[in-house]
């Protein structure tokens, strides 16, 4: 049977006395055919032999190795885990190479914080991530830790068993722990939907890379659920839509991604697509999976054309307007059986998409809404056919963005005849926007499926409480909020502060590896810009989001900002969020404002404050680990950024108990 923990195990002083050759033909027997290149292959006995003649050297035998250890949320395995006086080590190998590159200390620095935030017997324990380019010269270090994980030391194949002994020495009192319970304790992952999609499409399953907990479990659930409601219509050849909703980063996308990804197999019988009003979201996504793609081949000596690999990536993960596009004028049915539309609640109305096709395609007579629309291009079908909506209840934030209610409308005047499938909280003020059950879904064919609902955040991994805080924050149900404060404060920081520049590096100390930290704010933050903070900048979502540290258009930088619009769908680890004065607290109550010219306008309409205080939401619900809510002094020469347009927010947030900086 595999090893699916890892591909070899065994206490070290067995490792030191074992046939070489033994050893790879086990991780050779439990890993899987495509990873066994002559390069990997070449690699693995390098190790072996390398580390069999090192850790000789070692003054006690008494540890435990493990090669290709698995990290579940990245789809990847470090290369050597030793066990060792009560420490861990990782340590990953360039053989043959003679430098200590950037790209290998965060690659090994993200594995000891992955397993140092999601492996339940690494917690408490010391981690030491060790870079191993076996031909590089000897490096000296300075051990420096920071929790539980020390920064990432280098040594070649010479002087790994001095580096470790050193280690040991400096912490010689750690806490000792049971190697053999380590190996087995259970790793809870919580991707971010970047590292979902990239080990989903190389064929990990939700089951893989996420927690095993409570949050997994639903996701699995709704996956299975919406998985035989696709099986029950192609075989009664009927035509069904189902709408999962779920609370802020209760994995909603991730579902979508995965049947996706699963009805994109050649040895499915209907193609599946991914499709999204969401720009930034699917320009990421497309473009981390083509880096993916590209670094993977060019590992494994194989010819990698950019175009190639971004059209096979673009058949499953499309923007939703090119798809509906490209059946204004095509009465064909789609090649889909199975369509899966992301945040489904900013479909637009029939007046937006009107307007939107009298403008810009020359269309006078459009009589569709966006949702009506789409609907129907499934519906020509002449068997089946399964349309999935995933909905993010209060997540609209722009003009002309239906709401689910007229996917029910649309529903009951045009297709009467198809299998709706929902979930009990659709009943939800979140969703409804005050209709009765009866308004909403009067006159159709419903069947409710709790397996339908993703309770669960499995964004904010430190606490699942993170939402339901904002949204008491939002809705001033101050002593709900007061409430969840409690429950969260020491899991996940939340702080506040009147200095910029103090935020910024209460941000940069917190971010090591490739953990990723950014500045957001709202697209009606037009004040921020005396900040320095300029929301109106259009940045690249991909280099946003992608590049690394040291590149100035990257999110590390904490240069350029992104507001909802660019981050919706997406995810930070720690972020800065800005708080202008389009959306201010005063007198007991929201006010939400829009800058003109050169002066604020209050907004009476239903509308627009709904939309301002979405768009807080998606921004209050984006980081994984914390975040520091910045919220400016203000000037009293200026009247657009006078104090009394900020104190008030200020004062009620830090009456919710959150801390100044």
């Amino acid at each position: 049977m595999k090893n699916l923990r890892c591909y070899y195990s065994a206490p070290l002083e067995v490792f030191l006395g074992q046939d070489p050759v033994a050893i790879f033909g086990e991780i050779c027997g439990n890993s899987t055919n495509a990873e066994v290149t002559v390069q990997q292959q070449s690699a693995w006995k390098d190790e072996i032999n390398i580390l069999q003649t090192a850790l000789l050297e070692l003054s006690s035998r008494d540890g435990r190795i493990l090669f290709e250890y698995v990290i579940p949320r990245r789809g990847k395995r470090v290369d050597v885990v030793l066990l060792y006086r009560n420490i861990i080590f990782l340590l990953e190998f360039k053989c043959g190479d003679d430098s200590y590159s950037s790209s290998t200390f965060d690659q090994v620095y993200d594995y000891a914080l992955d397993l140092h935030c999601f492996q339940k017997e690494s917690h408490d324990k010391l981690i030491v991530p060790i870079m191993v380019p076996t031909r590089a010269m000897e490096q000296r270090f300075v051990l420096h830790r920071l929790e539980n994980v020390l920064e990432p030391i280098g040594c070649n194949a010479q002087t790994i068993a001095r580096s470790i002994e050193s280690v040991c020495d400096a912490f010689s009192s750690e806490a000792p722990f049971d190697y053999v319970r380590w190996e087995n304790g259970e790793y809870c992952p919580t991707p971010t939907i970047v590292e979902a999609a990239q080990a989903l499409y190389l064929g990990h399953g939700v089951e893989e890379i996420t927690r095993s907990d409570a949050g997994a479990e639903n996701l699995t659930k709704t996956t299975t659920a919406i998985n035989e409601i696709i099986a029950r219509s192609r075989e009664r050849r009927e035509k069904a839509i189902c709408f999962v909703t779920g609370v802020p980063g209760a994995g909603k996308t991730l579902v979508g991604l995965n049947l996706a990804i699963q009805h994109a197999r050649p040895d499915e019988r209907e193609p599946a697509a991914f499709l999204s009003g969401n720009y930034p979201l699917v320009t990421v996504l497309q473009e981390a999976l083509v880096r993916d793609k590209l670094i993977q081949l060019k590992e494994e000596g194989g010819k990698a054309n950019k175009k190639d690999i971004l059209r096979r990536v673009s058949a499953f993960i499309q923007i939703i307007h090119k798809y509906r596009d490209a059946y204004l004028k095509d009465a064909q049915p789609p090649p889909e059986h199975v369509v899966i539309f992301d945040e489904a609640q900013r479909a637009w109305t029939h007046a937006q998409i009107a307007k939107f096709m009298r403008t810009k395609k020359g269309i006078s007579d459009f009589t569709y809404s966006e949702p009506e629309f789409l609907i129907q291009t499934m519906s020509r079908h002449e068997d089946w056919a399964v349309v999935v909506c995933l909905v993010g209840g209060g997540q609209e934030i722009n003009d002309g963005e239906a709401g689910l209610p007229e996917w029910f409308e649309a529903l009951r005047r045009s297709f009467p005849d198809w299998h709706v499938y929902i979930s009990p909280q659709i009943n939800d003020e979140v969703y409804t926007r005050n209709l009765t059950r009866e308004e909403l879904l009067g006159g159709l064919c419903v069947t409710e499926l709790a397996s339908l609902h993703l309770a669960t955040s499995v964004r904010s991994f430190r606490t699942p409480k993170l939402a339901a805080f904002v949204d008491a924050l939002l809705t001033l149900d101050v002593t709900v909020a007061r409430y969840y404060w409690r429950e969260i404060a020491s899991l996940y920081p939340i702080v506040i502060t009147r200095d910029l520049s103090v935020a910024k590096n209460w941000l940069r100390e917190r971010c090591r590896g490739t953990i990723r930290c950014g500045v957001l704010a709202s697209s009606g933050a037009l004040r921020l810009k005396a900040e320095g903070l300029f929301v109106k900048n259009e940045i690249n979502v991909a280099n946003w989001f992608l590049n690394p540290s040291g590149d100035v258009r990257s999110s590390h930088q904490l240069e350029d900002v992104a507001t909802e619009f660019d981050v919706q769908g997406l995810e930070l680890d720690f972020a800065l969020v800005a708080w202008d004065a389009d959306f201010r607290y005063h007198a007991g109550a929201w006010k939400s404002c829009q800058f003109r010219g050169n002066k604020w306008i209050k907004h009476d309409g239903v509308e627009h404050f709904r939309y301002r205080k979405n768009a807080y939401r998606v921004l209050l619900t984006r980081a994984r680990q914390g975040m520091v809510l910045f919220l400016p002094k203000g000037s009293s020469a200026d009247q657009t950024r006078h104090p009394r347009y900020y104190n008030g927010t200020y004062d009620y947030l830090r009456s919710l108990g959150i801390p100044e900086l």
